[in-house]
């Protein structure tokens, strides 16, 4: 069953609807003892970083989470907020991540002259193995919104970059850990796509 994390930060119907149109189903709940037979995960989210550890802790999902994640290796995509979770911290904010990637969550740079949240329609270059972008043709054009941004400490997390004043990282992977800047939910066939290849991984 592929299960999708409700903190009550997230886009739950447009994301389980977009399971459903690619003929998957996907299951929200708030329950982390539900999570024990997952075969699949989503980690979503929308907001503050310090909020979704808070709400994360609270409802009980960090050790279960854990368990499945990093114990079981079932495989689990962390979408907007959801995939800077998966970090050490975050500038927006002072409590910890879940740790389970190498990486720090920054800031867009105010010099820049770079309109902040970076919002709308942008190109998502696929890094090394396609992973999660295989199979799908032409530019890839996702839906982004978001102030903050994923900076990996190793470069073999990095499943994609996009372009927004400098480069920026916005897909990660490693082993069975994915994350995405972008809202697949949001962003049409391509979307879809990635969710599809998500859905059928082993």
């Amino acid at each position: 069953m592929l299960m999708i994390v409700d903190i009550g930060v997230g886009n739950l119907g447009s994301i389980t609807n977009m399971f459903k149109k690619i003929g998957g189903k996907a299951v929200a709940s708030d329950n982390p003892n539900d999570f024990l037979e997952a075969t699949k995960i989503v980690l979503p989210g929308v907001g503050a970083f310090d909020e979704g550890m808070r709400r994360l802790k609270e409802q009980g999902f960090i050790e279960t989470l854990n368990k499945r994640v990093l114990g079981d290796k079932v495989p689990v995509i962390g979408i907007c907020l959801g995939s800077q979770l998966l970090g050490k911290s975050s500038e927006e904010g002072e409590r910890a991540g879940l740790g389970w990637i190498d990486m720090e969550v920054v800031r867009f740079p105010k010099d820049k002259g770079l309109r902040v949240p970076h919002m709308g329609w942008n190109v998502v270059n696929p890094v090394g193995n396609q992973g999660i972008f295989a199979g799908v043709e032409g530019e890839l054009r996702y839906y982004f919104v978001h102030t903050y941004h994923m900076k990996c400490n190793n470069s073999k997390d990095i499943a994609g970059t996009t372009q927004y004043g400098d480069e920026f990282t916005s897909a990660i992977h490693h082993e069975n850990i994915y994350g995405v800047q972008f809202h697949p939910e949001k962003s049409h066939r391509f979307g879809a796509a990635l969710l599809k290849n998500f859905a059928e991984l082993p």
